[in-house]
């Protein structure tokens, strides 16, 4: 490896500039994969509740009958 390359490598790892960036990146992915898993998914609250609001409709046709 060339001296410009290790001297390269050397200030990049040093350079502090845009972590707050990446930081941010990575909470807001761990939020959406929260929200998803709570939301969203086979087993999340959003299919519960389609179930639940099916089983209220289907009541609701059967009384309007």
């Amino acid at each position: 490896m060339s001296e410009s390359t290790k001297a390269f490598l050397r200030r990049f790892m040093r350079d502090q500039s845009g972590i707050s960036a990446v930081e941010y990146g990575l909470l807001a992915a761990g939020i959406a994969v929260g929200l998803w898993a709570i939301v969203g998914g086979d087993t999340g609250i959003g299919t519960n509740l389609q179930a639940v609001l099916g089983d209220v409709q289907a009541d609701l046709a059967t009384a309007a009958e």
